[in-house]
């Protein structure tokens, strides 16, 4: 059970870096048209979508729903699975 549970927070931690290099591909242009940024953008982009709607840009140009999906993916997110981990040990035995 700790091994799924690891494997599952290296995944999460994985796809934090993942939102971060798409998040500096928008200062480069055309950076997200390339292959590698549209496979990025299917990735990430269905995690920031809620996020964007709840979170409006700063000035109508700054977008920190980013950092606020950052903060989620990093603190919320393993706590959850570590609780729901930690219950079903509990659970099972």
């Amino acid at each position: 059970m700790q091994l799924i549970l690891g494997l599952l927070l290296q995944l999460i931690y994985i796809y934090g870096y993942l939102i971060i290099i798409y998040i500096l591909m928008s200062w480069f242009p055309g950076a997200r048209e390339s292959q590698f940024g549209y496979f990025l953008g299917r990735i990430v982009e269905p995690f920031l979508e809620p996020f964007r709607r709840i979170i409006p840009p700063i000035g109508g140009m700054i977008d920190i729903s980013p950092i606020v999906a950052l903060l989620v993916l990093r603190f919320l997110v393993p706590r959850g699975l570590i609780e729901i981990f930690s219950m079903l040990e509990s659970f099972l035995g």
